[in-house]
């Protein structure tokens, strides 16, 4: 398979409870973009929403299943147990006192790799970091009370934990294109396409951890970013000619997705760079309105009927 066929992270998708506690965590507290309003395209009655900066750049977009009265689950081994986000190097003690000021718990900063990192968890209980780096050349979206300096900018890596990870890390190296950066032993850390914040992927090795619950709080599946159709199509040839199943190419409207689960039973996608989500929505006016598929438009009213309430 070609070198350059995975470009690093394009999203990360993960299960959430309340759909107002989730909009409220990620869009006045964290300060991301709120850059898509549509629904689960296999389940209509449920919400799929989508945080990221301006454009909700790959790289950049986490997005949710809100499930209203799920029970919470519980990060573990076999799954993705953290999202890592990228802040500025001067950025820590800014967001220790936003934390401070809206009750969050967080913990740190503590240092890892030569970087400095707090971590805390959302409303439902998923794990998160901000990472404070110099090597992030990306601009976050500006809010009020946060300035574009402290903003997010966007995934720095991921957190993929198992018992073992070699045959994850086999795979990643064999399969997606990636490379070592670091390896202290029960962590490791890769990168695809370039080494900078957005492409990094780090596994975890917990031979004492339980494996994930599925519930509110744990992530559904990590998605990578590959060019376009073409790109998309060598590596689902690659994978099957590999002995691995993947999916067909479905249309998800602002990409094109394969799904297939790794050895280490994460799910993966790799999507497509576009066309992205000003293709039914202006950039200024992104997340404003419900976004339905064309093939779903003509249910539209019984769609938004089941749908939870959102302001």
């Amino acid at each position: 398979m070609s070198t350059k066929l995975i470009n690093g992270l394009h999203h990360v998708t993960a299960i959430a409870g309340s759909v107002k506690n989730n909009v409220r965590f990620y869009t006045e507290i964290l300060g991301l973009r709120f850059v898509k309003k549509t629904i689960n395209y296999d389940s209509p009655d449920t919400w799929h929403l989508y945080y990221g900066d301006k454009a909700g750049n790959p790289g950049t977009a986490l997005t949710f299943f809100p499930f209203r009265g799920i029970s919470r689950g519980r990060a573990g081994n076999r799954s993705m147990s953290s999202v890592l986000f990228s802040i500025g190097e001067n950025s820590v003690e800014f967001w220790r006192k936003r934390f401070r000021t809206f009750q969050i718990n967080y913990r740190g900063p503590f240092k890892r790799f030569n970087e400095e990192y707090l971590t805390l968890e959302d409303f439902d209980g998923m794990s998160i970091e901000l990472i404070a780096n110099s090597q992030d050349e990306r601009v976050g979206w500006e809010t009020p009370g946060i300035s574009a300096e402290h903003s997010i900018k966007g995934f720095y890596s991921v957190e993929l934990s198992y018992g073992s990870f070699d045959p994850s890390l086999d795979f990643l190296l064999q399969h997606m294109n990636h490379k070592i950066l670091e390896n202290t032993g029960d962590r490791v850390r890769l990168y695809s396409g370039e080494c900078k914040p957005g492409h990094f992927v780090d596994l975890l090795s917990l031979p004492a951890s339980p494996n994930q619950l599925p519930g509110a709080g744990t992530v559904h599946h990590l998605a990578f970013q590959t060019n376009d159709e073409q790109s998309q199509q060598e590596i689902r040839n690659h994978l099957i000619q590999g002995g691995f199943s993947a999916s067909p190419v479905m249309d998800r409207q602002y990409f094109r997705s394969i799904y297939f689960r790794e050895p280490g039973g994460v799910l993966f996608e790799v999507a497509t760079s576009g066309p992205g989500f000003t293709v039914d929505e202006g950039l200024e006016n992104l997340g404003s309105s419900l976004r339905l598929p064309h093939w779903l438009e003509n249910q539209r009213e019984e769609i938004a009927s089941m749908l939870e309430p959102l302001e």
